[in-house]
């Protein structure tokens, strides 16, 4: 309810007495005197004072020629009643103008003000009054003052004559009781325009189910006249058609007056005078316009709805006319099978081509009870007492020392409603199934009912008053405090859906699930994260348009078994091991530290092994304990597993340590834009959490949608589902641009991942495959390291969950945060709508540098020293870790000492080779002349021998005593070899050392 206030009003009104205006009282500059006067001349000329323009006198004015109208309140809020003729009336002698009600004057409800005498009276019979309200309740057609707005988009690519119609054809859609916003994404306004005099309120029924719909109301508040708005536009982002939001019985108080009852519409009447509201027919009578009472239907062969306006004909009874149900087992354990008319009965049996009602009372043997409950030999189940146990088919018995009954509720057999659930039956447009069953047990499982229509939400809730976890699981649940799983199946042939809603503290009713068309028997799991009242609801449609007669009456859904795991003030159907305290073994159960598991041998509490995280599902055994992801290490406490965003890896003998910590801040993607069909322009909008932070989660994704559309009423509310955390998460969001909005849009936010399984170089992990052309090749030998996550939550889509991979890739050129891409051949990110993967490229994801990354480079010697730099390599393909080195300085010897010494040696060296080589010149020929004097003696004497003194020792030669061999030439012998002509021929010189023989 939203109050609407005018302008203050300015200036107090002053009295007058009755009669014609004294327009002398005012100056005769003032506004007053001008209208005053104007006045008198119109009433002058409609009493004949003024000549008539056919020349002939007119007839006086009778009461039905004319009516009473109030002038515009002044500046001092005085106003007068004058008489206006009606239209193609021409009369003489209208009545004076007289002093009228203050401008904040208005008759109470069920009251009208009698202009003639200026007071208000009472309603006739058949009719009714708000007094200072109005009331639109009749949607055959669009009231008048109201109008349809659809804005036109501006995003449309295209020129505007090559668009579709758009939205032209767009607007809200009378349906009788009620009018139906837009289905597309177009975005409609309902207007209306009022003018207040006082304070008042607008109040209106309304049906909002589908968060693919920005449903606003609002008010343009300016002094007298308030424009209301009703505005929906449809965010279709998928071939899934909306849910369209449905208004009702709108009113507006606060108007100045009411001087005319209002006709009751057809199908309701009032038979008391001074009514404020009109009564609705009941069944089988009708009535029309202003009616004082209702008529009967001839019961025989006609029927009609609660608030008809007519009779119809009664159609042959089909078998879309009755429905099957179960008995309450009797004391001999049986249940009967009854057939009944759907009611209300509206089918004759008696015409041709009618079924009859199939005969009743077949017996059957009751279903047993449900586990946690027993019989006890009655006919009834009772849930057995706390601290036991019991299968639905046995006693219940306590359980076994050492262990402690596991709550919760697990209906699986549906003989009688349990008695934490409610049936009901809802329609926003007609309130033919009130007080119906929604849902009908049927043995083996619960399905829908047959309803009022077709269009009927049948509704079935069941009410948790918390969740707890058992004693021994206290340390092991997380997050987790408990689940809710059901198994159903739904058989249509039209748009049937299936919701599934989840509210919290009775706050406020959010959908969480939906299923449309003929699905296959399955199960879905919602999991609860925090301990809060809670109220599941199903809600059963069978098609979302209007129909007259029954088209869809056998399509249903079956729910086969609801299990609520650890529900507070639930029953045990077995029991599960516990930790015992360490006083004695057949003490109470005890609650194991977080992170402990129970030891089968001892039943005693025990730590979880480093880096493995506890079973949230059971803790009894050493194998509850689970070895986390490659890369990944557990919390302190076991619950989950995370990244602390280190990584190592070893290639070809080098190992790469990464550090992530400088991206463990949320990284963000605005991906887009992409259009609907109509223009609108949309993004999806991306957070990731990626590692640290102890496994928190710290992406945050919301739904705005409500917090504009119905804020007030949902102000405090605890719901989680607006606001999703997560390690990854996506929104839709629209522009503010796009459609007008106040601020931009975010919608349909999910979470793609919230449990971390692992990082890894390898391309796959549990299943998570990132192909190899999905990204661009990596320019370095710097191998990408990924990161990949799971969502625990299943859809109708996914049926094992979504699933995240993030590539890690190194990106000098990219500092800081970097850059997120998705591949290109799937511009969502996802090309399946189930895996979805992110390139991130930056610096930050290049390893830690280490000496392998640099080398080093000497300077020139100079006066002694030598420098040594260290660089680099290029690319460098890493960052951070270990520091270059400094430059080093080093003694070192100078090239001239060097030169100088090699100068000394070099002329030596020379020296040394002259004098040799003078030397064995000199040798050479002392030589040469021997060996010709030999050669001219042997010549002159043939075959006699020298002389002996010829071989005697010359004057000057050495005298040697011995004879001497040489088989190893020395130095000097192979420089004389040198320089001997005869290069070729080798030979060893021989001294001799002999006395001339007596003999010869």
């Amino acid at each position: 309810m939203l109050l609407l206030r005018p302008g203050p009003t300015r200036g107090r009104g002053r009295g007058r007495p009755a009669g014609a205006p004294r327009c002398g009282l005012s100056p005769p500059w003032s506004p007053a005197w001008i209208c005053c006067w104007a006045l008198a001349g119109c009433q002058a000329a409609w009493a004949g004072d003024l000549p008539s323009s056919a020349g002939r006198p007119l007839p006086p004015c009778l009461e039905e020629d004319y009516h009473f109208e109030y002038t515009e309140c002044d500046s001092s809020g005085s106003r007068w009643r004058v008489a206006i003729p009606n239209s193609a009336v021409d009369c003489s002698g209208l009545p004076d103008p007289v002093r009228g009600k203050e401008c904040t004057f208005s008759c109470a409800s069920g009251e009208y003000l009698e202009m003639k005498n200026q007071v208000c009276s009472k309603c006739g019979e058949g009719t009714y009054s708000l007094g200072s309200g109005i009331k639109f309740d009749e949607w055959d057609e669009l009231p008048a003052g109201f109008s349809n707005v659809a804005t036109f988009m501006d995003t449309v690519v295209g020129p505007s004559d090559s668009r579709p119609d758009g939205c032209n054809n767009s607007s809200w859609v009378p349906r009788g009781n009620y009018i139906e916003s837009n289905r597309d994404d177009c975005t409609v306004s309902l207007i209306y325009a009022v003018h207040l005099k006082k304070s008042g309120y607008v109040f209106f029924e309304y049906q909002y189910v589908d968060n693919n719909i920005f449903f606003e109301f609002f008010v343009m508040l300016k002094s007298g006249t308030n424009i209301l708005y009703w505005r929906t536009t449809g965010i279709l982002m998928g071939s899934k058609a909306v849910k369209p939001v449905l208004v009702k019985n709108i009113t507006i108080e606060g108007v100045a007056y009411t001087s005319e009852c209002f006709p009751c519409k057809p199908g309701t009447f009032s038979d008391e005078p001074g009514s404020f509201i009109c009564q609705v027919c009941p069944r089988n009578t009708y009535s029309e316009k202003g009616a004082k009472e209702c008529i009967r239907c001839d019961v025989d062969s006609q029927f009609s709805e609660e608030g008809s306006s007519k009779c119809k004909e009664r159609p042959p009874c089909t078998t879309k006319d009755y429905f099957q149900i179960h008995t309450p087992c009797d004391e001999e354990g049986k249940t009967q099978i009854m057939y009944k008319w759907i009611e209300p009965k509206i089918c004759r049996e008696d015409l041709t081509d009618a079924i009859r009602l199939p005969p009743s009372g077949e017996k059957k043997d009751c279903p047993p009870c449900n586990p946690g409950f027993y019989n006890n030999g009655s006919s009834s189940c009772h849930p057995c007492p706390p601290g036991t146990f019991s299968d639905g088919t046995k006693e219940c018995r306590p359980c076994p020392a050492g262990t402690e009954p596991a709550l919760g509720f697990e209906y699986k057999w549906w003989n009688v409603l349990p008695g934490n659930m409610k049936t009901s039956c809802f329609n926003v447009g007609n309130s033919k199934c009130d007080g119906m069953n929604g849902w009908e047990v049927a043995g083996d499982h619960i399905q829908s009912g047959a309803g009022g229509s077709d269009n009927d939400y049948l509704i079935l809730n069941l009410h948790i008053p918390g969740f707890k976890p058992p004693t021994s699981m206290t340390g092991a649940m997380g997050s987790e405090l408990g689940r809710i799983t059901f198994v159903f199946e739904t058989l249509c042939s039209a748009d049937c859906i299936l919701y599934f809603m989840v509210d919290i503290n009775r706050k406020s009713t959010n959908v969480v699930e939906s299923w449309g068309g003929t699905k296959e028997k399955q199960a879905y799991t919602h999991v609860i994260f925090k301990n809060a009242t809670f109220t599941f609801t199903w809600a059963f449609q069978r098609t979302n348009q209007g129909q007259d007669n029954r088209r869809f009456i056998n399509d249903m859904v079956k729910i086969y078994s609801i299990t609520a795991a650890n529900a507070v003030d639930g029953v045990a159907s077995s029991c599960r091991a516990c930790a015992l305290g360490s006083e004695q073994l057949g003490s109470s159960c005890v609650p194991c530290p977080p992170g402990h598991y129970i030891e089968k041998e001892t039943n005693q509490c025990k730590e979880c092994p480093p880096d493995t995280y506890l079973s949230i599902h059971q803790v009894y055994g050493k194998e509850a304990c689970i070895l986390c992801g490659p890369g990944s290490r557990s919390t302190q406490d076991h619950s989950v597993c995370y990244s602390d965003c280190f990584f190592y890896y070893e290639k070809e003998n080098q190992s790469l340590h990464y550090d992530f910590s400088n991206l463990s801040s949320v990284g963000s993607l605005m991906n887009g834009p992409s259009f609907t069909s109509k223009g609108t322009k949309y993004f999806h909008f991306f957070n990731i959490s990626l590692c640290g932070h102890e496994g928190k989660k710290l992406a945050l994704c919301t739904n705005n949608i409500t917090d504009f559309t119905v804020k007030e009423m949902v102000a405090g509310s605890d719901d989680y589902t607006n606001l999703v955390g997560a390690f990854v998460c996506q929104s839709t969001i629209i522009p503010s641009e796009s459609k007008g909005f106040r601020a931009a849009l975010s919608s349909q936010s999910i979470i793609l991942a919230d449990v971390f399984l692992g990082v890894t170089v390898e391309t796959t992990l549990q299943n998570i495959n990132i192909k190899e052309d999905m990204f661009p090749v990596s320019p370095s030998q710097i191998p990408d390291v990924h990161f990949f996550y799971k969502s625990s939550t299943t859809t109708t889509s996914c049926v094992k969950g979504r699933s995240t991979a993030v590539k890690m890739r190194c990106n000098p050129a990219k500092p800081g945060a970097g850059t997120i891409s998705v591949p290109s051949k799937c511009p969502a990110g996802t090309c399946d709508g189930c895996t979805f993967y992110f390139l991130w490229e930056s610096a930050e994801a290049c390893p830690l540098c280490t000496e392998h990354d640099f080398h080093e480079i000497e300077g020139a010697c100079k006066r002694g020293f030598q420098e040594t730099l260290y660089v680099w390599n290029e690319p460098k393909w890493c960052i951070k870790g270990i520091s270059l080195p400094e430059k080093k300085l080093s003694t070192c010897e100078t090239v001239d000492f060097w030169l100088k010494v090699g100068a000394g040696v070099g002329a030596f060296a020379a020296v040394l080779l002259v004098a040799l080589t003078c030397y064995f010149w000199k040798k050479n020929q002392k030589l040469e002349y021997k060996y010709s004097k030999l050669v001219m003696t042997t010549n002159s004497k043939e075959c006699e021998l020298p002389a002996a003194d010829s071989c005697a020792i010359m004057e000057g030669e050495d005298n040697e005593e011995e004879v001497v061999y040489s088989n190893k030439q020395s130095l000097l012998g192979k420089l004389k070899s040198l320089a001997t002509k005869d290069k070729e021929d080798h030979f060893e010189s021989v001294q001799l050392k002999s006395s001339r023989s007596p003999n010869i």
